[in-house]
């Protein structure tokens, strides 16, 4: 019979809801949910650390509470919550021996998540490259997955290169870097753990890094060897003579040792002499530590030959 609503597949839950409980339902809750049903949300790119931050919070949590509720969100399943904002107080939480922890429970789908999760990180104090690297990475993606949706009005997806332009724009403006610098920071996702952590630690600078990311993970691999055995890191130049080898598959271990081998201009010894009219007498062969002894012999040579000249006056 036409206009008949067949029951079988409308839940009669769904027949007698109204817009307004639906509403409802997607605004956010404030709630005491139990520690044991939020799950931290899946790759969660900031650390949380056992520091005396941490240490700091937990005595915070256990004299005055958590003042600031965390985000969380249900779970698509249903069965629990999904941590958005907060994993260093729900830490903190479960240091003091808390079992519950208050919540703003929001409505949000995976990408609006992800896209919530990373800026509310992104006004700490400090923040490692590699969770800087990891958090656009996953801010981008899930821009692009929205961005990359039809629209309802004319149901036609946005052209891939459009897209990532776009995305790059306006990730850009919210974060405060430019393209150039989110491009780099997300290179270092390419990096194997050992020289991820150098960059952490600023032993390796951001730009040799992202040269360093175009390496296969084999000659990384060789290259974080080479640095702990000769304990020294490459300069911008060298990465950039490395990712060249690369890239024309020469770059082999006896390749990446003479470039390691190669003296750094920083590493260079400045010249005794500020007078250039004294550096140019001096043979390039003379190591820096020695120019004043060569001056000093090439001093005596000509005193004994002036002393001699008048001799044979």
């Amino acid at each position: 019979m036409k206009g008949r609503i067949d029951l079988a597949l409308h839940p009669v839950d769904d027949l007698f809801t109204t817009e307004d409980l639906r509403q409802e339902k997607k605004q956010e809750r404030l709630m005491n949910i139990p520690l044991e049903l939020i799950s931290d949300f899946p790759e969660h790119p900031y650390k949380v650390l056992d520091d005396d931050s941490m240490t700091e919070l937990v005595e915070s949590v256990r004299t005055c509470g958590v003042i600031q509720p965390v985000i969380v969100r249900e779970k698509d399943d249903g069965e629990g919550y999904e941590m958005v904002s907060g994993h260093r107080r729900k830490h903190a939480c479960e240091l003091a021996g808390l079992e519950t922890i208050p919540c703003r429970v929001q409505d949000l789908t995976r990408d609006e998540a992800v896209i919530a999760m990373v800026d509310s990180n992104l006004q700490r104090e400090v923040i490692l490259p590699s969770e800087k690297a990891k958090a656009y990475k996953m801010r981008l993606d899930a821009m692009r997955r929205q961005a990359g949706r039809p629209s309802k009005e004319n149901g036609a997806p946005v052209e891939p290169h459009l897209l990532e332009g776009k995305s790059r724009d306006i990730l850009a403006e919210d974060v405060g870097e430019s393209r150039e610098q989110i491009r780099r920071y997300i290179r270092l996702n390419e990096l194997v753990p050992s020289l991820l952590d150098m960059v952490d630690e600023k032993q390796i600078a951001l730009r040799p890094a992202v040269e360093i990311s175009y390496l296969t993970k084999e000659e990384q691999n060789i290259l974080s060897d080479s640095i702990e055995y000769n304990d020294a890191t490459p300069s911008h130049a060298q990465t950039i003579k490395m990712r060249k080898f690369s890239e024309e598959g020469k770059l082999t271990a006896a390749v990446i040792e003479s470039i390691m081998e190669e003296e750094k201009p920083n590493q260079k010894t400045p010249s005794q002499f500020k007078d250039e009219r004294i550096r140019k007498l001096i043979p390039q062969t003379i190591p820096r530590e020695r120019e004043s002894d060569y001056v000093v012999k090439a001093l005596e040579f000509y005193n004994r030959y002036r002393e001699r000249q008048r001799e044979e006056r």
